[in-house]
């Protein structure tokens, strides 16, 4: 049981990181392009669609603050 939750905890991870890295990626391109991806691909920025993705990585980023707290044996895999 451990083992299994020990794994999907490292998958929700790494999905965590990959969301955080499609933010940054984004605000990345508003800051020099002046391009938001996300409301480009769902019409705009107050579309429900960009709306949700908007949540959903700032959910992600909110569970990578827990990265912060947890001890070295977890983070290490071990």
């Amino acid at each position: 049981m451990d083992t299994i939750l020990k794994r999907s905890d490292s998958m929700l991870d790494k999905l965590a990181l990959a969301l955080i890295v499609v933010g940054a990626l984004n605000w990345g391109s508003v800051g020099i392009f002046q391009y938001d991806l996300v409301a480009a691909l769902f019409g705009s920025s107050a579309a429900i669609g960009s709306r949700i993705i908007y949540t959903v990585i700032a959910l992600a980023g909110i569970w990578a603050i827990s990265f912060f707290f947890r001890n070295d044996a977890v983070n290490m895999g071990k």
